[in-house]
């Protein structure tokens, strides 16, 4: 399947991925400013975003029960109250109270995460195609091409809060195109009703491993290449622009080699790419030099985490799929909030070169994750 073909089949919950890149691109480009606007160092700035990751955490296994009562309506109302609750974290200098902000910003973010992704893996079983890495595309275009526009933003003085009630607004538009019918599955006669624990614990740490690498490029790399090697702010906004871009060239080209390659070859590729990515930023000795390594590492980490959520959608029974995707993604996404948490102390004591040097060993973990969970049996029976 192409991946316009891909994108038609899927073009409600592609919608909502552009949503969510729109917000966490603006938010990576103005790290640097709110940190500035909070005082805070980068212990104080990791361990703020726990909030965030509570909220996530907490939004994502309450998800499923959210996703049966608003049914078709799940992803508008996740659209809706995203866009409002950003404007909060945009504004605030208190540190305490960005906390709770972002606690409101993981939930409402982590309650749409699960649904969207529900809601492509339903598209997969019916139509037998691909379609995550498309979707999770399209997430990467929109992040990329929002830290790029905050870039020229910061450089015109534009205050977080306008920017983000920008994006609140284009959200908002779209809100009224994302209902979308759910796929009501009942459990066959002789299915069980118990969840496989094992390929949720190893598709979640899969994705847990490849989210919590992209994050610490998104919220780090602007404060690398503006701090580390002397940029200015476009030159730091380009940082996680680069990363989104090639993450979205990445997904693109995972879409079409996914439906030829095995998820394990593909995983082991990608995870030993990414890792040679982040092992070039940590030693890069200028910002251009920085963005190769985060191109190449966005090449590599595009497609593990969307393989992770599609293998784990494969693996369990059809009644189980929603819930089991959530509780890989309660897993996999609290690498969004986990992994700043760790830069922050990590480059606290040793410095952002550390980080980043400490983010190309945690990737190659995937490999051995990779290999077991390949060899799992399938709800379809195929190998």
């Amino acid at each position: 399947m192409s991946v316009i073909s891909a994108l038609s089949v899927s073009r409600r919950p592609a919608a909502a991925f552009v949503v969510v890149g729109l917000f966490w691109g603006c938010f990576a480009a103005y790290v640097p400013v709110i940190k500035a606007q909070l005082g805070a160092n980068d212990a104080l700035f990791g361990l703020l975003l726990l909030g965030s990751a509570t909220g996530l955490v907490s939004s994502m296994w309450l998800a499923p029960k959210a996703d049966k009562i608003l049914g078709p309506r799940a992803m508008q109302a996740g659209v809706v109250v995203l866009a409002l609750v950003w404007l909060l974290p945009a504004q605030v200098a208190v540190p305490a109270i960005f906390a709770l902000a972002m606690g409101l910003v993981g939930m409402a973010s982590g309650l749409l995460d699960v649904v969207m992704n529900a809601r492509v893996s339903e598209l997969e079983a019916k139509h037998d195609r691909p379609l995550m890495n498309a979707n999770h595309a399209m997430f990467s275009l929109a992040y990329a091409a929002a830290a790029t526009l905050t870039g020229l933003a910061r450089e015109a003085d534009v205050t977080p809060v306008l920017v983000f009630a920008g994006f609140g607004a284009v959200s908002l538009l779209m809100a009224p195109f994302l209902r979308m019918d759910v796929t009501v599955v009942v459990a066959d006669d002789d299915a069980s009703g118990r969840y496989p624990l094992w390929p949720i614990l190893m598709a979640g740490f899969i994705v847990l491993v490849a989210f919590m690498s992209e994050a610490s490029v998104e919220t780090w790399s602007a404060l690398h290449i503006e701090r580390t090697l002397g940029g200015g702010a476009a030159e730091g906004a380009l940082g996680p622009a680069m990363l989104g871009f090639t993450m979205a060239f990445g997904r693109f080209s995972g879409q079409a080699i996914s439906a030829h390659v095995r998820e394990v070859t593909v995983l082991v590729s990608a995870a030993t790419l990414s890792s040679i990515g982040a092992l070039i930023a940590a030693l890069a000795p200028s910002p251009m030099m920085a963005y190769v390594g985060f191109g190449i590492l966005g090449l590599g980490v595009s497609v593990i985490g969307p393989l992770g959520l599609a293998l784990v959608g494969r693996i369990v029974k059809p009644h189980l799929r929603t819930e089991a995707i959530s509780k890989v993604a309660a897993l996999g996404f609290s690498g969004f909030f986990l992994a700043p948490v760790l830069m922050g102390q990590v480059s606290q004591a040793f410095g952002l070169r550390f980080a980043f040097g400490a983010v190309a060993a945690l990737i190659l973990i995937v490999v051995p994750l990779a290999v077991s969970v390949g060899k799992m049996p399938r709800a379809d029976g195929k190998s």
